[in-house]
């Protein structure tokens, strides 16, 4: 079956370039191979792409060996849960994607902070649930 997202419709790409996602498909589904759970479709800005980098996690410098181009601001990006959630608490945290993000996020991080940083709410988002 195929994941759902926060919103509990399917999961919606969440970007093509730079192709995104754990498994570098677009979307940010996860499994178990994904210790992190890049569960998140962030758009990111440079308050974010600093936070990450302060905590040991650099998203800026590309690294061709692993495909990868290196973020600037308004990047669409699949994030790992547990360090959007350290920027959401301290501050810094990303633009979230709703339709684009997995309901396998929730595990870790609340609706409501998720729905905080939406840059996609629905029309009725009485639907949402946690």
């Amino acid at each position: 079956m195929d994941e759902r997202n926060v919103l509990g419709g399917e999961l919606e790409p969440c970007g093509l370039d730079p192709v995104t996602g754990f498994f570098r498909d677009g979307r940010c589904r996860t499994g178990p191979e994904d210790r992190g759970s890049h569960t998140i479709c962030a758009v990111v800005t440079a308050e974010f792409l600093e936070h990450q980098r302060l905590i040991g996690n650099d998203l800026v410098s590309p690294m061709p060996a692993y495909g990868f181009p290196g973020l600037k601001p308004g990047d669409r990006w699949c994030v790992t849960a547990i360090n959007w959630l350290r920027a959401h608490e301290d501050g810094a945290a990303a633009f979230v994607v709703l339709g684009s993000t997995s309901e396998r996020a929730l595990e870790i991080v609340p609706i409501e902070a998720l729905r905080e940083h939406a840059v996609d709410i629905p029309d009725d988002p009485g639907g949402i649930t946690a």
